[in-house]
């Protein structure tokens, strides 16, 4: 870990010139409509909203706005999926094989992947392409792999009798992703919940629905049969809410503000009580003591603090520095800062693009 870490800070710790030119993205938009029982569909409304360039505040594409409607028909087509199709009664291993050539795919089409999360998010390029998407692959061959290694157990007990543990898929799984890594939250989402043979309705965040869109096209490309992931675009009041507080939703999981967290377990609670997965905000501390070597603890504080442009739910937001130290390190910590290169996501060298 250290020298992964290492590698990336040096990477990216030479200041670049802002350069106001824009540059265009190597991308296409090709999907903007919901994904819903395998086919690319508009909202039922019709309704759009506008993804917009977090660099310029320009339009990039108006994607189709799903509210409890479109909810309604995600959940009967993974409920259909779940009961009637052929996802969770496959052998494990052809769940696997399907994950693995999923994988592959996203890897093949690596660079067009990152730009368009790049587009719509503002990290830097280069994070999204050597980094970010390449972990994509690795979560997706990571989940692949545990899909026929979910194991029972066979438990002791008193008398003439057999104990036995089986695991099996809860059915339609609910999620709900934000906008700071929309493809790894999608991943550590959607993962899971298909290696174990569930189908799943996952709402994008508003600002960044775009490579959802994209890398679950490349899952039917793959053999994924139609209902068993499906992707609703829209806002948390609406399609959030519908989600939540749906009666045919089994489990459901929320990445998102400790605030909306509250509104989510409510929704869940007061609709058929199903269980919650909450990940939300927190305000980690990073502590340096007196014997630290300051120059590296000072790269590091910066990178906790400002990777992804600070927009992380473990950034290191809270700095403790024993007072022998505190000086030099809010002198150091403070150039630092300072030879940030700030600058257009898509330009190299660029170590913090736009907030989104």
């Amino acid at each position: 870990a250290n020298g992964y870490l290492g590698g990336l800070l040096s990477k990216y710790s030479t200041a670049a010139a802002f350069d106001e030119q824009t540059i265009k993205p190597s991308v296409q938009v090709e999907h903007t409509q919901l994904l819903i029982d395998g086919k690319f569909v508009d909202a039922a409304a019709g309704k759009t909203f506008p993804t917009l360039d977090p660099r310029t505040g320009e339009v990039i594409a108006h994607v189709a706005e799903g509210h409890s409607e479109d909810v309604d028909r995600a959940v009967a087509a993974a409920r259909k999926a779940f009961d009637l199709g052929p996802w969770p009664k496959l052998p494990a291993y052809e769940r696997q094989k399907i994950l693995l050539r999923a994988a592959d795919l996203i890897e093949k089409h690596n660079d067009e992947i990152a730009a368009l999360e790049t587009w719509d998010n503002g990290k830097p390029y280069e994070q999204s392409a050597q980094i970010e998407i390449p972990m994509l692959v690795r979560l997706f061959r990571y989940y692949a792999g545990w899909a026929d290694k979910i194991h029972g157990l066979t438990v002791p007990a008193d008398g003439q009798y057999h104990v036995q543990t089986l695991h099996e898929p809860i059915g339609v799984a609910g999620q709900i992703i934000p906008w700071n890594f929309p493809l790894l939250m999608f991943a550590w989402k959607v993962g899971p919940a298909l290696a174990c043979g569930n189908t799943v309705v996952l709402k994008t965040a508003e600002q960044t629905p775009l490579s959802a869109f994209y890398v679950a096209k490349l899952f039917h490309e793959a053999g994924l049969p139609p209902g068993v992931l499906n992707i609703v675009s829209g806002f948390g009041p609406t399609a959030g809410a519908a989600l939540a507080s749906h009666m045919d939703v089994d489990k459901l999981a929320f990445t998102g503000s400790t605030d909306t967290g509250k509104v989510v377990l409510q929704l869940a609670a007061k609709s058929n009580l199903k269980p919650v997965t909450l990940e939300l905000g927190g305000k980690s501390p990073f502590i340096v003591c007196e014997d630290a070597d300051i120059d590296e603890a000072v790269e590091l504080a910066h990178f906790a603090l400002f990777f992804n442009q600070g927009q992380c739910c473990c950034a290191g937001s809270r700095t403790f520095v024993h007072e022998r130290v505190h000086d030099e390190f809010v002198e150091k910590a403070k150039a630092r800062a300072l030879k940030r290169a700030v600058g257009d996501p898509f330009k190299s060298g660029t170590e913090q693009g736009p907030q989104v």
